[in-house]
């Protein structure tokens, strides 16, 4: 379980595909306090960490995960959103997120405003996942608030501590991003039997 509030970047140092499965190697300024085992979220995908060589460690994503999130796409020397999973009994900053992808995003435009930014994405509302006005939204593991929103659209509005310190300064209009929708609005969606037209908070 996680928060959506990014610890920090790291940086993608090595690829391997191994059959189905891609190993990642990442170093981190947080390795030297990870552990064999342990949950990280990675642009918001939970992997678990396979291998630790001085500040480098590897996780290894699976065919299915390569095949619902954006980690396929990744290159040498990328930058990357890391959280360890959160500590029961502190403060939940952000919302609470799985650290399971519910599908990829496409982000449409990037528009600089005085002193923020407004990101907006589209993604295919045909897998029923909803967003709501002000509701959460997490893009590749950062807990955001959702404005504009629309039956396959949204838009988050970034303050300068956050494009800073995430992947958000990487993104331009087609940048693809992983979309873990708020858990509470799915489990309502679908013992409402919502359709795609829920998205813009149809009563």
């Amino acid at each position: 379980m996680f928060t959506g509030i990014i610890e920090t970047l790291g940086k993608v140092t090595a690829l391997e595909k191994k059959a189905g499965n891609l190993d990642i190697g990442i170093t981190s300024s947080i390795t030297s306090e990870l552990k064999i085992d342990q949950s990280v979220a990675h642009n918001g995908v939970c992997l678990t960490v396979v291998k630790i060589d001085g500040d480098t460690y590897t996780v290894t994503a699976i065919d299915e995960t390569l095949q619902k999130t954006s980690l396929g796409d990744l290159q040498v020397g990328d930058s990357i959103n890391l959280e360890r999973a959160m500590i029961l009994g502190s403060r939940l900053d952000g919302h609470i997120v799985q650290g399971h992808v519910d599908q990829t995003g496409r982000c449409t435009s990037v528009t600089e405003t005085d002193g923020s930014w407004i990101f907006s994405f589209e993604y295919d509302a045909s897998q029923g996942n909803p967003t709501i006005e002000k509701g959460s939204i997490t893009i590749d593991g950062t807990s955001l608030t959702v404005v504009n929103s629309g039956i396959n659209t949204f838009s988050v509005a970034i303050i300068p501590y956050t494009y800073e310190n995430t992947r958000f300064n990487t993104y331009k209009t087609g940048t693809i991003v992983n979309l873990e929708f708020d858990v509470i609005g799915k489990y309502v969606a679908k013992l409402m039997g919502a359709s795609p037209g829920f998205s813009k908070g149809v009563e």
